[in-house]
C-alpha cells in the first residue's frame, strides 16, 4: 500500500495490534535485532475521540480553576523576573501571583459566563485506535515479518 499524501507512511503492513504498547513492543523488538527501524511507521486506524465527563462545572469551579491557573502562572512570571533583581524578589514573586490569580478568575468567569449554560459541565477527552499497524518499506518488509514471526513464537501471541 502505497500513501499519495507527502508524510504519511508507505509501504505495507508486517503487524497489526490490538492497543499502541503491543505495536511499541513489536518496533522495540526489530531494534534489539537490529532491524533498519527507520523503515517502520505505527499507524492507528479506526480512531475515535472519547470524552470522560469528570463532574459539574460551576461559577466556584470555573473562579477556582481560573484562580488556581493564573497562580501557577503568575509563579512563573515572578520566577523569571526575579532573577534579573537584586531586592525585593519576593516582592515581585507574591505580586506576580496575586495579579496572575486574580487576571485567570477573572477569565475563568467571563469564559464559563460566554457558554451561556451550554456546557456545564468538565471532561477529559482523548484520541483512540482500535488497532495499531506497523507500516515497513517494502524492500525490508520480509524481513521485519519474519523477525515478527520469531516475537509471536516467544510470546505467543499473534
Amino acid at each position: 500500500m502505497v500513501s499519495p499524501v507527502p508524510g504519511l507512511p508507505t509501504g505495507i503492513v508486517v503487524g497489526t495490534y490490538d492497543d499502541y504498547p503491543a505495536a511499541q513492543k513489536a518496533v522495540d523488538f526489530l531494534a534489539d535485532q537490529k532491524f533498519p527501524v527507520e523503515n517502520l511507521a505505527i499507524v492507528g486506524s479506526d480512531l475515535r475521540q472519547v470524552e470522560r465527563v469528570t463532574g459539574r462545572l460551576t461559577w466556584g469551579k470555573a473562579a477556582l480553576g481560573g484562580l488556581a491557573t493564573g497562580a501557577w502562572l503568575g509563579l512563573f512570571v515572578g520566577l523569571l523576573l526575579g532573577l534579573f533583581t537584586d531586592e525585593g524578589w519576593l516582592a515581585i514573586i507574591l505580586l506576580s501571583v496575586l495579579w496572575g490569580a486574580i487576571f485567570m478568575m477573572i477569565f475563568g468567569l467571563v469564559g464559563y459566563a460566554l457558554t451561556g449554560g451550554r456546557r456545564d459541565f468538565t471532561s477529559q477527552s482523548v484520541t483512540v485506535a482500535s488497532r495499531y499497524e506497523i507500516f515497513c518499506q517494502h524492500q525490508h518488509a520480509d524481513q521485519a515479518r519474519n523477525e515478527l514471526a520469531k516475537l509471536s513464537l516467544q510470546t505467543g501471541t499473534p
